[in-house]
């Protein structure tokens, strides 16, 4: 079996979260759907994972964290600049907040990072790696 990642996020309000991740480009996966959990495909290797306040605190203890805070930023790589902003605008128009830090246009490097509508952070990026400068990587 290949590599794969799950991202398990909480959630007020599955299908309003469903619809937001769907306005994104992520696709559906209803043998990992119920009341209770959505499956999200963005890629053959990457899911995300739905799952209300409910059902997320049968996973775990660990209390959720405010729509206010973050912990991770997941950053999800798109072909074009124009792709980046069309999420920007699909998350901004459902439900979610576009452009939560500032913009960074770095030329090679283009990404504007989202929230969805619980505040779980999204980074929305274009990356031309052949025009990357040279150098340290951390730069």
């Amino acid at each position: 079996m290949s590599k794969k990642i799950f991202v398990s996020l909480p959630v007020t309000d599955v299908k309003a979260s469903m619809a937001f991740y769907e306005a994104l480009g992520f696709k559906n996966n209803p043998r990992f759907t119920s009341e209770t959990a959505a499956g999200m495909v963005w890629s053959d290797h990457i899911n995300f994972m739905l799952l209300s306040r409910e059902k997320w605190q049968t996973m775990t203890t660990r209390p959720i964290p405010p729509s206010t805070s973050s912990e991770v930023m997941l950053a999800l790589s798109l072909d074009s600049r124009e792709a980046v902003d069309a999420m920007a605008a699909a998350a901004a128009a459902n439900g979610g907040t576009a452009d939560i830090n500032p913009v960074e246009d770095h030329g090679f490097m283009y990404t504007r990072d989202l929230a969805d509508p619980d505040g779980h952070a999204v980074g929305a990026m274009w990356m031309d790696v052949s025009a990357m400068p040279s150098g340290d990587a951390a730069d």
